[in-house]
C-alpha cells in the first residue's frame, strides 16, 4: 500500500511540474493580440504569445498569470481561466500634440563604455535595463534621435522590444514613454543595431531614462539544437531564443531586473567595500542625443 502511495505522490509532483497552459490572447472585437508578456506571477518563469495570439506557459491551473503589454490594461487570471484571455485596450487622454522642430545641428552620444568586456549570454526570462541620468548638458540636445544595441544573433530578422522608461520618484523604471510597443528586427551575428527615433518625438526625461529590452519568446525567434553528453553519449535539445545581447560589465551603484511581473533592485552588501557599489552585467545600449 505505501508503495502505491508513494508511486501515486510522484506521478502528481511529475503532473504539477510538466502542466502547460494554453490558451490564446485577443482584444474585445475578437483580434489575437501578438507579443504579449506572459509571466507567472511572482516566480521566473515566461512565455510570449505568438503573432496568431497563442500561448504555452508551464503553469498549474492554481496560478496566477500576469499579461502585460503597451496599450492595454494589465490582466492578472487564474492559468485555469486562461484559455481565452480578452484584453482591453488603454484610453489616453491626449493633450494637445505639438511636433517640435528638430534642427540636428548638435549630436551626442551617450552610453559609451570604455575598457569594458563585453559577453553575450541568454538573460533568462527578464528584462534587463541601463539607466541613463539626465546632465544639465543635455538641455541643448533634448531630443532622442537614435538608439543603438550591441547583439548577437545566429538567425535572421530575430524581433525584440525596447522600452523607454521614465525614472520614477524612487529611482524605479516608471512610466513608459511610448503609448504601444517598440518592436524591432535584429540583424544576424554581432551587430551594432541602430534604430531611428526621429519621428517619436521622444524628449531626454529630467529624472532620467532607463531603457531596456524584452526578449520574444516566439516560434520564429528559436533555435533547437542537439547536444551529446561525451560521458553518457545521451543527447538532449538546447533550445535558445534569439537575439543574445551583449553586456558591458560595469561598476554602479545598483541593477534594476523586471521579473516574475515586477521590477527589483540590487544593491552591494554593506561589508562588500567603503565605495557602496556593485560589478553588474549591463547591456551594452547606447543613444545619440540631438537638437
Amino acid at each position: 500500500m505505501q508503495t502505491k502511495r508513494l508511486w501515486l505522490v510522484l506521478l502528481l509532483i511529475g503532473y504539477f511540474v510538466s502542466a502547460q497552459t494554453k490558451g490564446v490572447v485577443i482584444d474585445e472585437s475578437g483580434k489575437p493580440i501578438p507579443y504579449v508578456n506572459i509571466w507567472v506571477e511572482n516566480e521566473n518563469i515566461v512565455t510570449t504569445s505568438e503573432e496568431n495570439g497563442e500561448f504555452s506557459i508551464a503553469a498549474s491551473a492554481n496560478k496566477n498569470l500576469i499579461f502585460s503589454i503597451l496599450g492595454f490594461e494589465k490582466r492578472v487570471l487564474k492559468a485555469s481561466e486562461a484559455s481565452n484571455v480578452i484584453m482591453k485596450a488603454v484610453s489616453f487622454q491626449l493633450d494637445e500634440v505639438v511636433v517640435a522642430r528638430h534642427f540636428e545641428t548638435k549630436k551626442i552620444e551617450i552610453g559609451t563604455i570604455n575598457n569594458s568586456v563585453l559577453e553575450a549570454f541568454d538573460n533568462g526570462p527578464r528584462i534587463d535595463v541601463k539607466f541613463f541620468p539626465y546632465e544639465a548638458a543635455y538641455k541643448k540636445t533634448k531630443f532622442i534621435k537614435k538608439v543603438s544595441i550591441l547583439t548577437d544573433s545566429r538567425i535572421d530578422n530575430a524581433t525584440v522590444k525596447i522600452h523607454f522608461y521614465k525614472a520614477d520618484a524612487n529611482g524605479f523604471p516608471g512610466e513608459e514613454l511610448l503609448t504601444k510597443d517598440y518592436i524591432v528586427t535584429i540583424q544576424k551575428g554581432v551587430v551594432r543595431n541602430g534604430f531611428d527615433l526621429t519621428d517619436l518625438n521622444l524628449k531626454m526625461p529630467k529624472s532620467g531614462l532607463f531603457i531596456g529590452f524584452e526578449k520574444l519568446l516566439i516560434s520564429k525567434n528559436k533555435l533547437e539544437k542537439t547536444i551529446v553528453n561525451s560521458n553518457t553519449q545521451k543527447t538532449s535539445i538546447q533550445v535558445i531564443y534569439y537575439p543574445l545581447v551583449l553586456y558591458n560589465y560595469v561598476e554602479r551603484d545598483y541593477l534594476f531586473t523586471f521579473s516574475g511581473g515586477k521590477w527589483s533592485r540590487q544593491t552591494s552588501d554593506k561589508n562588500e567595500g567603503a565605495s557602496g557599489k556593485i560589478k553588474v552585467y549591463e547591456p551594452a545600449i547606447n543613444l545619440v542625443l540631438t537638437n
